[in-house]
């Protein structure tokens, strides 16, 4: 190895990255999480139709719903996967820059996780996006498993464990043994899909027209998988009617109301896992259950809702937002234990 790139590899430490469809979180190896920011780019049209960057990450966020004719706020994934490939690659050079405070030659190794349900053209769609954006070598690690090894689940022993990743584009429900995926299945209904779930509601039963920002909002303050109070949040919105602001209280039996098909959704794919696991592994996962990942785990009571409908016991992770993110960044730490797990296209 010759001195220049000695002192690139110094400079330029190795990644481990969430591309997630609503954040995307980056670990440095050795240093855990260090950046969170929400997967959104904010671009200006000009007047020659050339687009350029205006702003990444929590700047752009502020943006969405909320810009002037020419620019446009964007999440450049839908359901886990590149909706805009460009796009994609100048989130991952922003983020690679701010991760390695800005210095000019960065070209780190890069670990990245993919939904499993995503195409072999749908992964390397993500791996020419990073070596795009300055990666020096781009593997990719299958985002259950990531959740797993995050969670610290025996995954590498002979026995069954059961992981569901609940994200902003789509839910990963996966039974894993000995290193490997024995079941898996991507469902692309997840967060993104509850936020629209309740905009319907709000529009249907409530004549109210809100944004996602909003929904997001009701969801994490009051929303549930199973009703336990009376408690009540101000939602304000435009009415559909009149045309004009207005504000309504809305209940927690109005949000599990407006949740209950995705979550109903989300039983039914656990249910099929359970039908396609080996007997032997099922045996395992009565006494072992299931474990919750990823900022759906949050949702109140989901956790009670999953175990009354599967039978099993149910565990939310320590960390669920982060946990793809830690465990991806483990596989990265500890390369020859999970190598075989990791893939390149």
């Amino acid at each position: 190895m010759g001195i220049f790139d000695k002192v690139k590899k110094i400079w330029s430490q190795d990644m481990a990255i969430d591309l997630g469809t609503a954040n995307t979180l980056v670990v440095l190896k050795g240093q855990g999480v260090v950046l969170n920011e929400p997967s959104v780019v904010a671009i200006v049209d000009n007047s020659v139709g050339k687009k350029t960057v205006l702003a990444v990450g929590d700047e752009a966020k502020t943006m969405l719903g909320r810009t002037p004719g020419n620019i446009s706020a964007i999440r450049p994934l839908r359901d886990g996967v590149i909706a805009d490939f460009i796009v994609t690659e100048e989130m991952i050079k922003h983020f690679i820059k701010k991760v390695h405070k800005g210095r000019t030659f960065a070209n780190p190794r890069i670990l990245i996780c993919v939904p499993t349900g995503s195409t072999p053209v749908e992964r390397k769609a993500i791996q020419d996006s990073a070596l795009a954006a300055g990666a020096r070598r781009v593997q990719l690690i299958e985002e259950p498993i990531a959740a797993a090894i995050g969670a610290g689940l025996p995954i590498s022993e002979a026995t069954g464990s059961m992981v569901v990743d609940i994200g902003g584009g789509t839910s990963e429900i996966a039974v894993m043994s000995l290193g490997g995926l024995v079941y898996s299945k991507s469902l692309r209904v997840a967060g993104d899909a509850m936020d629209n779930a309740l905009i319907n509601y709000m529009r249907k039963e409530y004549n109210l027209m809100i944004g996602d920002s909003t929904a997001e909002k009701i969801k994490k303050e009051i929303g549930t998988a199973i009703p336990s109070n009376n408690n009540t949040y101000p939602v304000k919105g435009r009415d559909l009617r009149s045309g004009t602001p207005k504000e309504v209280n809305i209940t927690e039996e109005d949000t599990a109301e407006a949740l209950n098909d995705i979550l109903k959704e989300m039983v039914n794919g656990i249910k099929d896992a359970l039908e396609n696991t080996p007997p032997e592994l099922s045996a395992d996962l009565v006494d072992m259950g299931l474990t919750l990942t990823g900022g759906g785990a949050l949702l109140k009571n989901i956790d009670k809702r999953f175990s009354k409908e599967t039978g099993l016991p149910v565990h939310i992770a320590d960390d669920p937002l982060s946990c793809v993110a830690i465990g991806t960044g483990k596989a990265l730490d500890q390369e020859e234990i999970f190598n075989a797990m990791l893939s390149e296209y």
